[in-house]
């Protein structure tokens, strides 16, 4: 039977070419990959692409109408081709193929370099999950009204200057955040000055903006927060996103391994060997006695169970306090202490 174009577009035979678009339009934006996440979304966008490929275009819909997709793909046996492909209509064979990359033609519809950010470029910045904290929402929420070819308007550009328009590259700032405030949550305002267009279009002026940015508990590090187009604004480009990337503030008792709180702990050759007690802090403030009676080798740990940060999206369930023992050997041994541990310690 083949693939059915007019099915995968969602639309009946005889339609017009707009419906055509508008259907295409529809279904690509709906199954992009890059913002539907469903596992067969990578194909559907691929089968879309195919399918406005072939009914966009008079000759291969001709095609396709009388003899399916494999008579359109030189696999079927009807109609003047032979079995072998169909003619082109000025007596030559006409076979065809999908060039196969989806993207080039989702680009080519919509026009620029990057279309897909042009829809779904604006958002809050309340964050998503620690992997990819852009905004959910409507992806057109922000747009109040948009020209035929999909754009959104601006009232002080025709059709043809957006469609040359290009964003600039997202800018990245590091956030260096301390581990308490990451375990506690907590709000950052960052002031930014960047340039915005004046009434007439053409001149800029300069403005500052805050910025502000809800750390949930337990954000991992190199959480992104993205706040789209707050760059400079200029006549011919569209305003680069602000990207803030969370970073762990050097900390002088902790560092963190994931949703893990380490706490390095420094002990004598003499305690490694004859045990000892150790007083360990934890991110909350809360301190705790541990008394260790095996001999402690260098990077040993132990374990305190839900004493680390929260989970980032389970903030209830925290994870661990890993108590992490180095051992600080001397420089040197007088001879008598040297004579005393090899009598007592074993030779191998």
């Amino acid at each position: 039977m083949g693939k059915d174009y007019y099915k995968i577009l969602g639309i009946q035979k005889g339609v017009a070419d707009e419906d055509i678009k508008k259907a295409y339009r529809k279904q690509a934006l709906k199954w992009h990959p890059d913002k539907n996440k469903a596992a067969n979304a990578e194909e559907k966008f691929k089968e879309i692409a195919e399918a406005y490929d072939v009914l966009s275009d008079p000759k291969k819909r001709e095609i396709y109408d009388q003899f399916g997709e494999e008579g359109l793909k030189g696999g079927g046996g009807g109609g003047g081709g032979g079995g072998g492909g169909h003619t082109d209509g000025q007596g030559g064979s006409y076979t065809y193929t999908f060039h196969g990359d989806p993207h080039a033609t989702f680009a080519a519809f919509f026009g620029g370099s990057n279309p897909f950010e042009m829809f779904f470029g604006r958002k809050a910045a309340n964050g998503r999950d620690e992997e990819d904290m852009e905004v959910e929402g409507d992806p057109f929420g922000s747009f109040t009204s948009f020209n035929l070819n999909g754009f959104p308007r601006d009232r002080h550009m025709g059709v043809g200057q957006q469609l040359q328009r290009k964003q600039d590259p997202a800018v990245h700032h590091e956030l260096r955040v301390p581990l308490e405030e990451i375990f506690h949550g907590c709000t950052k305002r960052m002031k930014i000055s960047r340039r915005r267009l004046n009434a007439d279009g053409r001149t800029t002026r300069t403005e500052d903006k805050i910025l502000t940015i809800e750390i949930k508990r337990g954000w991992k590090e190199g959480t992104k927060i993205t706040f789209p187009r707050e760059g400079d604004e200029s006549p011919n480009t569209i305003p680069a996103d602000i990207v803030f990337v969370i970073k762990d503030k050097p900390h002088a008792n902790f560092r963190r391994e994931g949703s893990n709180i380490v706490y390095p702990v420094r002990v004598s050759l003499r305690q490694s060997l004859c045990g000892c007690s150790v007083t360990v802090s934890a991110i909350d403030g809360k301190t705790c006695n541990m008394k260790i009676t095996d001999v402690i080798k260098p990077g040993m740990r132990r374990i305190i169970a839900g004493q680390g940060l929260p989970f980032p999206k389970n903030p209830d369930q925290r994870g661990d306090l890993v108590v992490e023992f180095d051992v600080n050997f001397p420089d040197s041994l007088p001879s008598n202490a040297k004579d005393v541990l090899k009598r007592h310690l074993p030779a191998s």
